[in-house]
C-alpha cells in the first residue's frame, strides 16, 4: 500500500507543477512515466522508474531511483537488483526460473526451401499469423529453470507451441514458485492456430520438478486465469474471469483455501487490476479503475467462515 500511495504522489506533483502552464502534445511527451520495481529487501525504501520519451530518437530513457517510505530525497540508482528480493530465485536458494524464446514451428521459407537462400516467404495454414505489428514466426516464450551455479536450463514446455509469459502483454507475473520450491507455476493459453486467435482461456498450471509432470489447475473455468500468487498461508490466488472470448470481462480475485475456490470479489460490481496480500494473511489489497481514477481497495478473507467480505475504498482522488 506504501508503494501505491507514494508513486500516486509522485505523479500528483509532476501534473501540479505542470497545472502552471498550459498543456500541450509537446508537454504531455516530456512528461516522465513513473513505474514502480518493488520495496527493497528491508523494506525500508520504494524502487522506481521513469522513463523520458524522446519523439526526435523515437525512443524511452529510462532512470531508475529509491525513495525512503518514510519520505526524503530520491537518490539515483545504477544497479537496483541488490536491493531488491529476487522473485525467479526458489524460497530453498537452490533454482533460478528465468524465460527464454524457443524455436518450435517452421514459417520461414528458407526452413522449407534451404536451397533458396533469398526465399523471404512466411506459410501460414490458420488465424495468429500476425499479432498488431509483429508476425508469429513459430517462436514461442518458455519457462526454464536452473540450479544457481548452472549454466544450462531445463525447458518445462519442451516441445510446446505455446508462450510463456503470454504475448503480447504477459510478463514476469506469469511464472512464480510454490512456497515449498517443489513446483512451478505457470500462465498459458495451451491452443494454437484459429482456435488459439479466438479465445481467452488461459490456465494455470504446476509443473513438478520431481516427477517432471504437468497439470492444470484452473481446467474448469473458460476464461482468463492470470497473476498466480500465493498467501502467506499458501492459498493459492489469482485474477480470473468466467467467459472466453471475452477480453472485457470482470476479473475477480480467487483464493482456493482448503481445495474450495473461494471468490472474493464476486458480489462486488467492479474489475480488479492488481492484488497483493497483507503479510498477516487476513485481507488483500488491490487495485482497481473508478470514477476515472485507479484507486487501492482492501478485502477481509473470511475463509470458509460464514463471515461476509467487506471491501473497502483506501485511496481517493
Amino acid at each position: 500500500m506504501k508503494k501505491i500511495i507514494c508513486i500516486s504522489f509522485l505523479v500528483f506533483s509532476t501534473f501540479t507543477l505542470l497545472a502552471q502552464n498550459v498543456m500541450t502534445p509537446e508537454k504531455l511527451w516530456e512528461l516522465g512515466r513513473v513505474s514502480a520495481i518493488g520495496i527493497s529487501k528491508d523494506g525500508n525504501n520504494l524502487i522506481y522508474r521513469v522513463g523520458t520519451p524522446s519523439v526526435s530518437e523515437n525512443e524511452i530513457t529510462s532512470v531508475t531511483y529509491s525513495i525512503p517510505l518514510s519520505g526524503g530525497n530520491a537518490v539515483k540508482l545504477e544497479n537496483p537488483k541488490p536491493l531488491l528480493q529476487d522473485k525467479n530465485l526458489s524460497p530453498n536458494g537452490q533454482y533460478l526460473l528465468y524465460n527464454e524464446e524457443v524455436k518450435i514451428n517452421k514459417v520461414q521459407g528458407q526452413d522449407y526451401y534451404p536451397e533458396m537462400e533469398n526465399a523471404n516467404v512466411q506459410i501460414y495454414d490458420a488465424l495468429d499469423y500476425r499479432h498488431w505489428d509483429s508476425y508469429n514466426e513459430g517462436k514461442f516464450n518458455h519457462v526454464f529453470y536452473k540450479e544457481v551455479a548452472a549454466e544450462n536450463g531445463i525447458d518445462i514446455m519442451k516441445d510446446e507451441p505455446h508462450n510463456t509469459p503470454q504475448k503480447p502483454f504477459g510478463g514476469a507475473s506469469d511464472y512464480i514458485w510454490s512456497p515449498d520450491s517443489k513446483k512451478i507455476l505457470y500462465v498459458s493459453k495451451k491452443k494454437t492456430g484459429t482456435a488459439y486467435a479466438n479465445s481467452t482461456n488461459t490456465d494455470i498450471y504446476e509443473y513438478d520438478l520431481a516427477s517432471q509432470k504437468t497439470r492444470n489447475l484452473t481446467e474448469g473455468n473458460p476464461g482468463y486465469d492470470t497473476y498466480p500468487a500465493f498467501s502467506p498461508g499458501g492459498d493459492l490466488t489469482w485474477l480470473q474471469m468466467k467467459r472466453d472470448g471475452y477480453e472485457s470481462d470482470k476479473n475477480d480475485i480467487i483464493v482456493r483455501h482448503k481445495n474450495t475456490n473461494i471468490n472474493l470479489t464476486g458480489n462486488w460490481d467492479n474489475t480488479v487490476n492488481s492484488f497483493k496480500w497483507h503479510p498477516d494473511g487476513k485481507k488483500i489489497y488491490f487495485t482497481a479503475a473508478t470514477n476515472g481514477t485507479v484507486q487501492l481497495f482492501e478485502a477481509n478473507f473470511p475463509g470458509l467462515t460464514k463471515v461476509a467480505v467487506t471491501i473497502n475504498q483506501v485511496t481517493r482522488g
